[in-house]
């Protein structure tokens, strides 16, 4: 497969390593023979993430190695095209139904009857909730992300790319699932979110481009604002 390449010359990929832009990732003369292209600037290979397997990927992504985040967020989806409104939906969905399950784990009297009445009702309120509380999420980050971190780059596309980066880094909420098979204390939630947080500020951090210490500020004054809605909602 060639590499893409824009032909107006522009360059839509970036070094993991230092973040800058770059024309072309690899040059390929035939099936299985490729070379990798070296960063201009800091003068190693761009992205080998594009020979390595992807067991290592999710490894470094465990580690939260930033460079593979930039190769998650930044080349991948150029160099494998994809429905990317539909990705964005399906993240979201799954996103939304793990925070749920986080709350469901988190609910005190979560001994009901499944085929009761009153626990269809407070399903249905614990989804309503979620939507709530992850509203005021997005709205705060964003807010922030407004007034703090954001560059020429504005617009729904800015915001576009932070979602779909706070989605695909929540993805040690998929652990959660570890609970229905075996019985962890619930202080285990606590710590999953606290992996997430870390995880969404180093996503932050390959999006907006910014300093560290400032995608940390702005994921913990989102994730507080949201614990403190979810706690007012009873959740």
């Amino acid at each position: 497969m060639e590499e893409e390449k824009d032909e107006s010359g522009r360059m839509n990929f970036r070094c993991i390593h230092c973040g800058c832009k770059i024309k072309l990732l690899f040059i390929q003369y035939s099936p299985g023979n490729i070379r990798l292209m070296k960063c201009g600037n800091c003068k190693v290979v761009a992205d080998e993430y594009i020979e390595c397997e992807i067991m290592i990927l999710l490894i470094d992504l465990v580690m939260h190695k930033t460079k593979a985040y930039r190769h998650l967020l930044l080349n991948a989806p150029t160099l494998h095209p994809v429905d990317f409104k539909g990705v964005l939906w399906k993240s979201a969905i799954l996103y939304l139904l793990l925070d749920g399950y986080r709350n469901f784990l988190l609910k005190e009297d979560s001994s009901l009857s499944l085929n009761s009445i009153s626990s269809s009702l407070i399903c249905v309120k614990m989804l309503i909730d979620v939507l709530l509380v992850n509203f005021v999420f997005f709205y705060v980050l964003f807010l922030v992300d407004t007034r703090i971190l954001q560059t020429a780059s504005a617009g729904a596309t800015r915001y576009i790319d932070i979602s779909l980066a706070i989605f695909i880094s929540s993805y040690m909420r998929i652990f959660l699932a570890a609970m229905m098979v075996w019985d962890f204390p619930s202080s285990v939630v606590y710590i999953i979110d606290m992996f997430v947080l870390s995880s969404n500020a180093v996503a932050l951090k390959v999006v907006t481009e910014s300093r560290m210490s400032r995608c940390i500020w702005l994921c913990c004054s989102a994730h507080a604002v949201k614990f403190l809605a979810s706690f007012m909602m009873g959740g």
